[in-house]
């Protein structure tokens, strides 16, 4: 009798403990706050670097003397002295001519260099007729000479940068002729006088040209320095979001995207100056800014391609 009671209240307890248990083993837990999604970006270490406000224009090359010479009597070229490409000194005799007039005794009439240079072109061959200056009549030139030691560029500059323009400025001037090669001009001829039509003043642009590689009618580039900041931070354009006054980049700071207004300097080809906003060392996005948000968590992979910063 006494096992059976005892057998009973077993299953009474079972009973009544069996929802508390089952409640107790349901009631769910504190929850784990959810991470959120890191941004992958490309982003580039910022570094000081020169950096320079340039004018570009074409031109053509032209020698600094070029003269054409004038036969000083009439009649045919019996002779030719010099050829194109030839060097011909002051005073040397380029051809001679036969003055063809009746009655008087034959004998050669020279044509000659009032310069030292180069014999650019060659106007006449043997037999050809030359006319000397005569009133109403026109002349004939027989040569060309010009002078290769210095060559010449003509540039107009636009008068908004003219105060920024001096003599003796320095430009970097390339040829198709020679890929990959840059040349050193002087500014030396400043025209007082702007053009009314463009708002313009013509400059001159000298070349030292001694090996005369440079040849009169080459067309040149030329990269015409305004202003130069040195040491300063540089980003490329990439990272640049917005336009100024509105202009922003991502700075990563403790694997998180902080967005940061800048002040934009000089713009160099793909590179800008970043006059506040940025400093040397910091890394800034480059590539992946659409998904981003001011403190986003990221996942950064550095680029190592030559940038704005080296």
């Amino acid at each position: 009798m006494n096992s059976r009671i005892k057998y009973l209240v077993i299953i009474l307890g079972v009973i009544l403990l069996f929802p508390i248990g089952r409640s107790m083993m349901g009631k769910p837990g504190p929850r784990a706050e959810p991470q959120e999604e890191k941004i992958p970006v490309r982003v580039q270490k910022v570094y000081l670097k020169d950096i320079q406000r340039t004018l570009e224009y074409v031109g053509n090359v032209k020698a600094q003397a070029e003269v054409m010479i004038y036969p000083k009597v009439s009649g045919k070229i019996i002779e030719k002295v010099k050829e194109e490409g030839a060097e011909v000194n002051q005073g040397e005799v380029i051809a001679y001519i036969d003055r063809d007039e009746i009655g008087l005794k034959f004998e050669k009439a020279p044509v000659e260099s009032p310069i030292k240079g180069v014999i650019g072109r060659v106007f006449v061959d043997i037999g050809s007729p030359v006319t000397a200056p005569a009133a109403g009549s026109s002349q004939t030139a027989v040569a060309m000479v010009i002078d290769m030691d210095t060559v010449t560029i003509d540039l107009d500059i636009p008068e908004i940068y003219l105060a920024r323009i001096h003599l003796g400025q320095q430009a970097a001037i390339s040829f198709d002729a020679y890929p990959g090669q840059t040349f050193t001009g002087t500014v030396k001829k400043i025209s007082p006088v702007l053009n009314l039509l463009n708002r313009a003043a013509p400059i001159e642009i000298q070349i030292d040209n001694k090996d005369h590689r440079l040849k009169s009618g080459m067309f040149a580039r030329v990269v015409l320095p305004i202003e130069k900041h040195a040491q300063v931070p540089v980003l490329i354009k990439e990272a640049v979001i917005g336009k100024e006054p509105e202009a922003y980049v991502y700075v990563i700071e403790n694997e998180k995207a902080h967005l940061k207004k800048v002040t934009l300097g000089i713009r160099s080809a793909e590179n800008i100056e970043a006059s506040t906003g940025v400093q040397e060392g910091d890394w800034v996005v480059v590539m992946g800014q659409q998904r981003l948000y001011h403190n986003a968590p990221v996942y950064v992979e550095i680029d190592e391609s030559p940038g704005a910063a080296r």
